[in-house]
């Protein structure tokens, strides 16, 4: 059995990661700097020192990443890096600034964007994190970084992964990006397959 770091779970399972996760083939292990949401490691994705080099087969991280710092997201991507196997590779996902941005352009900064199940998010928290956690005490949820596709994209080629392909859903319901980067160089084919096991079905793609 295949495993793969849950990173910055809360409280979601594989069952709410991909179609290519959620199966018998793969161990989840969840990673999450919150230890109420019970995960397997308590820790945060910029010093993953429980977890050893080379030994998990992929990653995902789900809106973890702009949580960061700009400065500490190569850190955390280094981290990532290093606990993969070396075909490894990760899957994540974040918000996409460039959609975003188009709604603040509008004025619409304080109108909700969409109704998720916490509430009705408007673009102001999409960029700094969802207002009612943060009132909450919950400051780790603030957002300090973001990405457009290219970027999110040209970041993770920096940071040493020689495959990268992304996919921008900048548009209603979504605002999102995606992006899987493989550890070693992967051909047509094999980015193909971790395209159709691991992001959103039917969307346009880059």
């Amino acid at each position: 059995m295949k495993t793969f770091l849950h990173v910055g779970c809360g409280y979601n399972r594989k069952n709410n990661t991909t179609a290519g996760f959620d199966n018998e083939s793969w161990r989840e292990l969840r990673v999450d700097i919150d230890p109420a949401v019970a995960p397997d490691i308590v820790g945060s994705m910029l010093d993953m020192a429980a977890i050893a080099d080379g030994s998990v087969d992929a990653i995902f991280s789900s809106h973890s990443i702009e949580h960061l710092y700009p400065h500490e997201v190569p850190r955390a991507l280094n981290e990532f890096m290093r606990v993969l196997k070396p075909d490894g590779f990760i899957v994540i996902t974040c918000p996409d600034l460039k959609s975003v941005c188009a709604l603040v352009a509008q004025d619409k900064l304080l109108e909700p964007a969409y109704i998720a199940n916490a509430g009705k998010i408007a673009p102001i928290d999409i960029l700094y994190g969802f207002r009612d956690f943060l009132a909450s005490g919950n400051l780790w949820m603030a957002h300090h970084c973001g990405f457009t596709e290219s970027a999110l994209a040209v970041t993770l080629r920096d940071q040493g992964f020689p495959t990268v392909t992304t996919l921008a859903r900048g548009y209603f319901p979504y605002f999102d990006l995606w992006g899987i980067a493989s550890k070693a160089d992967c051909d047509d084919e094999q980015i193909l397959a971790l395209i159709c096991e691991h992001f959103p079905a039917s969307r346009p793609m880059s």
